[in-house]
């Protein structure tokens, strides 16, 4: 049987006793089940798991008891952050979930011409903090120790003033004529990679992106849709310069 991963968001390097946090407890106590002396695996998004014991369970509070701490060798040599055009609803879930799994270091929602989801302030704080919480259940089920940050969106032009000269940028665009496998650039200083939504980036946001230095590359023949896109980019990245198998 697996043992069930929590993440704990208070540092537990050097604690002997823990409370899960109430998320945490209802997991383990409401979902799970789990009694007295059942064993846990913490993180606290160090870059350490933390071996534990249920020490104390009632219906509302679950208190660990902390054995060891060591460092698992999970998380990708290749940082990479996300430039996701958000999507609509379970389409923005899906790749927020699953490009955790595939490594991410950081997830940047933004807001395009054709981004069919439109945000207020309030809005945008509720989303934010619900891909946050999506990430952190990634890492609890795919074995990551560091929590990729998301932080609120921006528009795409906000984005593209805030220029890092010490990246790779890349652009997924169907007419680009690089291919990930194919290119020659080196990745040392990360990756990021800047996805459409649905309907893809506008020209004016394609030649805007490459005045900020992203290089256009596709995927192949065929159209894929954006989450699609992100998580096959995601998979060849990880290929070539992280943990992920080998080109």
């Amino acid at each position: 049987m697996r043992i069930p991963r929590v993440y704990h968001p208070e540092p537990l390097k050097d604690c002997e006793q823990a409370r899960l946090t109430p998320a945490g407890s209802r997991h383990v106590l409401t979902v799970l089940r789990l009694k007295s002396g059942a064993p846990l695996v913490l993180f606290d998004g160090s870059g350490f798991e933390f071996e534990a014991l249920l020490e104390k369970a009632d219906r509302r509070q679950a208190l660990v008891k902390i054995s060891r701490m060591h460092g698992p060798v999970v998380e990708s040599p290749l940082r990479i952050t996300l430039v996701q055009g958000i999507s609509r609803g379970e389409r923005m879930d899906y790749t927020v979930q699953k490009s955790v799994e595939l490594g991410v270091s950081a997830i940047l929602p933004v807001v395009t011409q054709r981004s069919v989801v439109r945000l207020d302030e309030k809005a945008a704080l509720r989303k934010q903090q619900h891909w946050q919480q999506i990430a952190v259940s990634a890492c609890e089920q795919s074995g990551r120790v560091r929590i990729p940050e998301i932080p609120l969106p921006v528009t795409l032009a906000q984005c593209l003033a805030a220029r890092e000269q010490s990246r790779l940028k890349l652009l997924l665009d169907p007419r680009a004529v690089d291919t990930v496998g194919g290119l020659s650039e080196t990745a040392q200083h990360g990756v990021q990679l800047l996805v459409g939504p649905e309907g893809g980036l506008a020209d004016d946001e394609l030649d805007a992106a490459r005045g900020a230095g992203y290089l256009g590359v596709q995927l192949g023949p065929r159209v894929l849709r954006t989450e699609t896109a992100a998580l096959a980019a995601l998979s060849l990245l990880q290929a070539k310069w992280g943990d992920l198998g080998g080109l």
